[in-house]
């Protein structure tokens, strides 16, 4: 019964399922992207994030300064199922698209060479240079 409270209790977070909704449309997001979508700071998009992965729902690796999120694969039925209703669900919402939307123009745009800073440097919204011109 524990593990199902824990289960529903992270879910119980808008900005937890805007993360979920990002990471189930993409394979793997670095924090400095969630961030940018959602319009959190670093520390609570890490403590978010954390969050999720003591609840085995993300997995994260580290590359320099940058620590990047995948989804982990439900090892328990219930679980898999319901992160799978989550899903259509969230794909119905009205904002899910604009949130799409709004981290391809990210990823397009690192494409382009405007890289993510290190989590020090950005804000919410913004890139490095943003943050330089201030």
């Amino acid at each position: 019964m524990r593990d199902t409270a824990r289960f529903f209790k992270v879910l119980a977070d808008e900005t937890r399922l805007g993360m979920l909704w990002l990471l189930f449309n993409q394979s793997e997001l670095c924090v400095c992207d969630i961030m940018a979508v959602l319009g959190t700071t670093q520390s609570k998009t890490s403590r978010h994030l954390s969050t999720l992965r003591h609840a085995n729902l993300v997995s994260d690796r580290r590359e320099g300064l940058w620590s990047y999120y995948t989804l982990r694969l439900a090892q328990d039925g219930m679980a898999r199922e319901h992160l799978e209703l989550l899903r259509a669900e969230l794909a119905g919402r009205p904002d899910a698209a604009s949130m799409l939307a709004k981290l391809h123009e990210r990823l397009e745009a690192k494409r382009r060479g405007d890289f993510c800073s290190p989590p020090s440097q950005i804000a919410p919204g913004g890139s490095r240079s943003d943050e330089l011109a201030r």
